[in-house]
Parts: structure tokens; sequence; C-alpha cells
């Protein structure tokens, strides 16, 4: 997946602390927790450019690349990369800050498509700018 243009000084999505009840017996973070914050970010992402209600249809290139542990702080990064008819895809990147230290690295990325929907979940044209 080619980088994101943002980089890692720039405001992320949202940024969490990695929790226990997150992990498994190795205190690693699971793989399913970061899915789902990377999906949120990028939800957040398709409902502010939709401007309304927009779902998950597609996730692709999905790389673990480090561990997260307990105590990182996770900071989520996410980038509109195309918009379509009712589609838009968006990359996104989950980075971790070990708890008592200031450099950050990179453990997930990701492209996620969503669909802009209606109120009866059918699909409908992404307000354009």
């Amino acid at each position: 997946m080619e980088p994101l243009k943002l980089s890692p000084a720039v405001e992320p999505i949202i940024r969490v602390t990695a929790m226990p009840a997150d992990a498994n017996v190795y205190g690693d973070i699971f793989g399913g927790w970061l899915l789902c914050l990377m999906d949120n970010g990028a939800g957040l992402i398709a409902a502010r450019h939709s401007r309304g209600r927009a779902v998950t249809i597609a996730m692709d290139g999905v790389q673990f690349l480090k561990p997260v542990k307990v105590g990182d702080e996770v900071s989520v990064y996410g980038e509109l990369r195309k918009v379509g008819r009712s589609s838009m895809t968006i990359a996104i990147e989950a980075w971790r800050r070990p708890r008592f230290e200031q450099e950050a690295m990179k453990v997930t990325e990701a492209v996620f498509t969503f669909v802009a929907v209606d109120d009866n979940g059918r699909s409908r044209p992404v307000v354009q700018e």
C-alpha cells in the first residue's frame, strides 16, 4: 500500500490507550481490536465526507507490521483516497507509542471502502463539494 501523505505529527482521527482487556495472555493486543479502531476511524472520515451514514463494504491490504502492547498509546490516521458516485476509499494507518517513550512506529495499515447509504440502507450519492 502506498504510504499516507500524512505524518504521525498530524492530528490523529482516534487516539486511545491499549488496555489489558484488549490483549491476549501474552500481553499483545488483539488484531481485531486494532481493526475495530481503524474501521471506526475510516467511518468517521466517510461519514464526514458523505455528510451522512456510510457503511464498510471492504477492507483490503491489511498488514500487521509490529505488535501493540498493553499500555501503548495507539493513534489512527486516515486519508480519503478516492470518491466514486456512492463509494469512498480510505487509507488508514495505526501507530503505537510505548507508554514511556516519545517515538511512535507504524503497526498496521489497510484500505477501507465505504458506501454512503440512506435510512433504508440503500446506496446514495456522495455529496460532492
